[in-house]
Formats: C-alpha cells, structure tokens, sequence
C-alpha cells in the first residue's frame, strides 16, 4: 500500500488483486482519517519528529491474503496521517518465519515493523526446532490488529449437517475422512488436530502450499473437511459450493452470525482461530511504541476501518502492548501442548 498501484510488484496487463487491495486500503486510510478529524498528511507526532522519513512494514506471507490486506490498510492510514510512506514488503515463506526473521534482525528504530501472526509469533517456537528468532525476546508488541474466525466446512457431498454429525462419522470411520490445510503447522492445521484430541476422531491431514488450493481441494472433493480463515472461506460459503457447519472461535463470527461455534454445538472450550498484530524488533524506543499503538488503535477504532475490515471477515481488536505479550505467552504454551500430542512436526 503503500506503493501506489504504478510501482506494485504485481506485473502489468493481467488481473491484479494486490494493486485493487492497495488502492482499496489508501481510500481506507483516507476515510479512517476524515471519520476521526485527522488531518491528512499531519507532521509526525512521535519522539524526536518520529517518523522523518519511509517506515517499512514486513508482511510474512504472500499479497493478497489475510496478512497482506491487514497490512496495507494498516500502512495506508499511518501514511496518510505521518505524511511518510509505509512500504509493503512481502517476505513469505516458512509459515511466516523467513519475514518475522527478517524484523527481528531489523534496526530497532521504529522504521522496520511486521505484521505477524500466530503463525509466525506462537505456534513457530514449538513447531520449528532451530526457529532464528524468539517471538517474546526479540520483537516488542505494538498491538493486535485483528482477529480471523476460522469456517469449519465439509464438501457438499458428505452427508454431515453439524459438528455432532461430523464427529459421528468420523467416529464411525476413523481414518477416511482427509482434510486440507494452508500448510504443516497452519491455524487450519492445528485447529483440527485440537479438534480431533477433543471429539475422539481421527482424520487425515492432507497440507497444501497455501489456504487457496487447500480450500480448492475442498470445492473440487478432492478432501472433505477444512477449517480456513473467514476471508478466504466465505465467498465459498455463500455460493453453495462448501458447507459451513461451525465457527471456531469461542465467540461466533460477525460475517456468519447464524452459525454457532464448535464450542456451543458439541466441544465446550473449544476455540481456534488466526490473529495478526503489529511487532517492531526488540529495543524499538518506547516512546516509539506508544505513538504507533495509539495511532494503529485509533485506526482500529475508527467505523469506516472497522466495517471495511469486517467486510474481509476480519475483527478489529486492538489492545495494549501489555495485553498483545500475554496473548502471545497463552497462545505459545496452548498450541504447544497440540503441537506435542499430535506429534506434529515440518518436512
């Protein structure tokens, strides 16, 4: 976003969703700052003129997804209000440890941040044994952005309606049911074999490179379960060619208010789902963080960033760097305990 759509990586003449997701958060960025009377292009408000010059923010993950739109919009608003420019800078791979390594190796001067995930920021320490960077001593919180709800969908063709009918058939039989997922150690992933240690189940966890053919393999019957981010999951949803049959957060999602939790139709406890949240590397001033978590939470607060997000699936959640570290201490020590039972590990 923060490259006008002229200078997006995205090569000309063909469709291009990331420059439309660029100009769609700079109009986002435009809005949040008329809604909450900010002046466009205000001077710098943070520590010693912070920031005087480009602010660069990693995202570990492919444009186009969850973590890339959170980011432009994000960066759309902190240029427009600054006045400096926020450039997007893709690093994916890994389950978004190559870009978090990336961060946590920057210049801790506030002009490097990443919006990372629980991905990258809690489930990576126990899935990667040489993992280059730990999440709670080199990064330092700025706050969460958002949180994704996660659709729990079968195929059309399997003849389950809700939560207590899949866990019958899966019980009925163990080891024929195949789900996708966005990769070994993914949200999706994960939040299945938390799934199947509550209910007494076992399916085959069939990993793809991406959430995209992993939920393409769902649409085409290839498997028949997956769990995947509420973006992503409701133009499927709403076309009829998946069936939604949960929510896997323990709170229902705003984008399928009619469809209960995991929890509330037959695992009391349950909750998993994807968040993402603003990091810069250990060390960053804190006058520094404190002007970018007032400003990013202002954003968050703002009604036309606000629907715009929910529209992706997304839910606002801003909070303080405090509340952001003990997120992240729970979340490392829960999927740590899945991580260990399902013996779950990376090719």
């Amino acid at each position: 976003m923060i490259r006008r759509p002229t200078s997006s990586p995205v090569p000309s003449g063909r469709a291009m969703p990331a420059q439309r997701l660029v100009q769609q958060g700079m109009a986002i960025g435009l809005l949040a700052c008329a809604g909450t009377g900010v002046a466009i292009a205000a001077a710098p408000t943070g520590p010693g003129g912070y920031p005087n010059r480009a602010i660069r923010m990693l995202v570990p993950f492919p444009p186009g997804g969850a973590t890339d739109i959170l980011a432009r919009i994000t960066g759309a608003r902190l240029t427009e209000v600054w006045g400096q420019t926020v450039v997007i800078d893709n690093r994916p791979g890994a389950g978004g440890t190559i870009g978090a390594a990336i961060a946590a190796k920057s210049n801790p001067d506030g002009y490097t941040l990443v919006m990372g995930t629980n991905a990258s920021h809690a489930i990576a320490p126990s899935l990667y044994p040489r993992l280059p960077y730990s999440p709670l001593k080199d990064f330092a919180p700025i706050t969460l952005v958002a949180n994704v709800p996660q659709a729990l969908m079968v195929h059309p063709s399997l003849p389950v309606k809700d939560v207590k009918e899949l866990i019958a058939y899966a019980r009925t039989k163990p080891g024929t049911l195949n789900y996708s997922s966005a990769g070994t150690g993914t949200p999706g992933h994960l939040g299945l074999e938390l799934f199947q240690m509550m209910s007494g189940t076992k399916m085959v966890h069939v990993p793809f490179s991406g959430g995209a053919p992993g939920l393409a393999a769902l649409v085409g019957g290839q498997v028949q379960v997956m769990a995947d981010n509420m973006n992503s999951a409701l133009p499927m949803i709403k076309s009829g060619k998946v069936r939604a049959i949960a929510v896997t957060t323990a709170q229902r999602s705003v984008a399928l208010p009619d469809t209960s939790t995991v929890a509330e139709q037959a695992l009391p406890g349950f909750d998993s789902g994807s968040w993402f949240g603003l990091f810069a590397p250990a060390g960053t001033p804190k006058e520094i963080i404190a002007a970018l978590n007032a400003e990013v939470v202002r954003m968050l607060k703002a009604a036309d960033v606000r629907e715009r997000m929910l529209q992706q699936g997304a839910e606002p959640a801003p909070n303080t760097p405090a509340q952001f570290e003990q997120l992240i201490r729970s979340d490392i020590a829960r999927w740590a305990k899945v991580i260990q039972v399902s013996g779950t590990k990376v090719d």
